[in-house]
C-alpha cells in the first residue's frame, strides 16, 4: 500500500471536493464563505431616562456583544409602561424592558406577555422633590409626575400615598407625563412638587431642579425594579433568538459593573445626560444590575400581593403565568 503523505491526501481531499463527494468545512456561522448576517432585534426599553434600563442595551450595541450572538440589535425607546405594552403587542419591538409591576398588571388585564428575564433587582425607584420640600408629609395636596397611569412609577405614587395614611384620589393628584424631560419641565414649571423616577431621578439633583427625598426601597424591603418581557408568541416562535438577546445583554450587563467610566460614557452620550449625571445614577443602579436574570419568586409574589391590596390588580393569576424560567439563568 502507498504511503499516505500530505500531498497524495491533500490531492484525494481535493478530487473528492470536486466531485463533490465531501463538503469542505467552512468554520462556524458561515455559508458559502460568508459570515451568516445576524438576526435583526428590536428591543424597547420604557424610557430613555433610566440608565439601569438603557445603558446595558447601548453597551451591548457599541461593545458588540449582541452582534457575537448572532443579532442585530437596534433600540426604539418609549415614554412609558402602557405605550412601551402596545410596542410589544403590535410588534414594533421583540422585547421589552420595563418596570417589574408591568406585566403583572397587563397579564392579568388579558395581555399575553410572559418576563423572560429579571434585569434589575430590588428597588432602584426613587421619589424626586422640588426645591423647598424636605419631607414626604409636605407633599399632601401636591400633584405627583408619573410616567402613565398603570405603570410602575403610577403604583409607587399610590404605594407612598398608602404609607402616609393618605387618599390617593383626594389627598395627591398623581399626573402621567411620560419622560424624564417632560419631568423635570414640569416641576421647573411648578406644575409638579414630585415625581416618581428610576435611577434617572438621581439626574435632577445634579440639575439643580429637585432632590431624592425616599428611595422607595424604604417602603418595599423585597421588590424587583425591572424586567425583560416578551409576547407568549415571540417566546414561543423566538427561542434561540430570545437566548442570543439575552446572553449579549447579560454580558453587557457584566461589562456594565465592571467598567464605570466606560460605562458612564456610553450611556451619558446614548442618553443625553452630563457625566456627572450619568455617574450619579450608575451609583444608583449598578449593584442591582442582575447577574444571570433569575426572578425572586417571593419577590414577585409580595409585589402581586401589594397590587391586589391597592387595587392595582383585580385578579390573582398563578405567578407561572407571568414569567417563564426556561432562558434563565442566563449563560454567559
Amino acid at each position: 500500500m502507498a504511503r499516505l503523505t500530505r500531498r497524495r491526501f491533500l490531492t484525494a481531499t481535493g478530487a473528492a471536493i470536486a466531485a463533490g463527494t465531501v463538503t469542505p468545512w467552512l468554520g462556524p456561522a458561515r455559508v458559502f464563505g460568508q459570515q451568516s448576517a445576524p438576526v435583526p432585534f428590536k428591543i424597547g426599553p420604557v424610557v430613555l431616562g433610566d440608565l439601569a434600563n438603557v445603558a446595558p442595551i447601548l453597551v451591548g450595541m457599541e461593545k458588540g456583544f449582541y452582534k457575537e450572538n448572532g443579532v442585530a440589535v437596534e433600540m426604539i425607546p418609549f415614554t412609558g409602561g402602557p405605550p412601551l405594552l402596545r410596542g410589544v403587542l403590535a410588534g414594533t419591538v421583540d422585547l421589552g424592558i420595563s418596570g417589574a409591576t408591568d406585566p403583572l398588571v397587563f397579564r392579568a388585564a388579558g395581555a399575553p406577555i410572559r418576563g423572560v428575564a429579571v434585569v434589575t433587582e430590588k428597588n432602584h425607584f426613587v421619589l424626586v422633590a422640588a426645591p423647598g420640600i424636605t419631607r414626604v408629609e409636605d407633599l399632601k395636596g401636591a400633584t405627583i409626575g408619573v410616567t402613565a397611569p398603570g405603570a410602575s412609577t403610577w403604583v409607587f405614587a399610590r404605594l407612598l400615598a398608602k404609607r402616609q395614611g393618605w387618599d390617593p384620589a383626594r389627598d395627591i393628584r398623581i399626573v402621567g407625563l411620560g419622560g424624564f424631560d417632560a419631568q423635570i419641565a414640569s416641576m421647573r414649571r411648578g406644575e409638579t412638587k414630585a415625581f416618581v423616577w428610576g435611577d434617572g431621578g438621581a439626574v435632577a439633583e445634579v440639575l439643580g431642579v429637585g432632590r431624592i427625598i425616599l428611595r422607595l426601597d424604604d417602603i418595599t424591603p423585597k421588590w424587583i425594579s425591572q424586567l425583560a418581557y416578551a409576547t407568549s408568541d415571540t417566546v414561543r416562535r423566538r427561542k434561540e433568538d430570545l437566548r442570543k438577546v439575552l446572553r449579549g445583554h447579560f454580558q453587557a450587563m457584566k461589562f456594565c459593573r465592571d467598567n464605570a467610566d466606560e460605562t458612564i460614557r456610553i450611556a451619558a452620550r446614548g442618553i443625553g445626560w452630563t457625566e456627572p449625571a450619568t455617574r450619579r445614577a450608575y451609583e444608583v443602579s449598578r449593584p442591582l444590575m442582575s447577574a444571570d436574570g433569575r426572578f425572586d419568586v417571593e419577590a414577585y409574589r409580595l409585589m402581586q400581593e401589594t397590587l391586589l391590596e391597592l387595587g392595582v390588580l383585580s385578579v390573582r393569576l398563578p405567578l407561572v403565568d407571568h414569567f417563564t424560567t426556561e432562558f434563565t439563568p442566563v449563560k454567559i
